[in-house]
């Protein structure tokens, strides 16, 4: 678990980069992610927590009966989430929160969603089993990042990248969140892999005890 020192460096981090978040994750909406956004946020039902929230960019593709709750490290991202809920009409719980310690009881959630977020968080699998934690039994799990690549070229690129960007920011290019979703016990209903493997998403259903 990284220390606070650590959290708020990365938090100055997200809080510099909120103003142009927006634009770079347009251009990856359009180039890489395709529908993923629409795909997984169409699927969440009932009392829903949306972990890193961001910018708020997954907010119109819920459907107008789930309550909505989100939660993310940087608070320049969410004021910014905040402005655009109100600008929807959108009715949102937001907070600052660590995905590594989320700040809700156990079975508080029907669907936790993730999208392109789990590649920053320092500890990928702490915050899957946070996400499982809240969940309630029978609730489902919607994650989408950029992962490791199926290309090998294309992995020799990731890692160069990470020298710079997981000093800088924390982000990783060659993880596999599904595996942690898989090792604490969830059941994968949905998956989808594209764009020489570096995007997936997945709907995955937490069993009973």
């Amino acid at each position: 678990m990284p220390g606070k020192a650590n959290l708020d460096r990365l938090r100055r981090y997200w809080d510099r980069h909120s103003r142009g978040y927006d634009r770079q994750m347009g251009f990856m909406d359009r180039k890489f992610f395709g529908d993923t956004r629409q795909w997984l946020c169409g699927q969440a039902e009932g009392e829903v927590l949306e972990v890193a929230i961001g910018t708020g960019l997954n907010l119109g593709w819920y459907s107008d009966d789930v309550r909505l709750t989100g939660v993310d490290l940087s608070p320049g991202m969410l004021d910014h989430a905040r402005r655009r809920a109100e600008e929807a009409g959108r009715e949102v719980a937001l907070s600052i929160g660590d995905a590594q310690r989320l700040e809700f009881p156990d079975a508080s959630f029907d669907t936790v969603v993730c999208t392109f977020s789990l590649c920053a968080i320092p500890d990928d699998r702490v915050a899957v089993g946070e996400m499982k934690r809240v969940l309630r039994t029978g609730g489902r799990l919607l994650l989408a990042d950029h992962v490791v690549s199926t290309s090998w070229p294309a992995r020799v690129v990731q890692r160069l990248l990470e020298v710079v960007t997981i000093p800088v920011g924390g982000e990783n290019f060659r993880r596999r969140p599904i595996k942690h979703v898989q090792a604490a016990g969830f059941s994968i209903e949905q998956h989808d892999r594209f764009k020489l493997g570096i995007v997936e998403r997945l709907v995955a259903r937490k069993p009973a005890a």
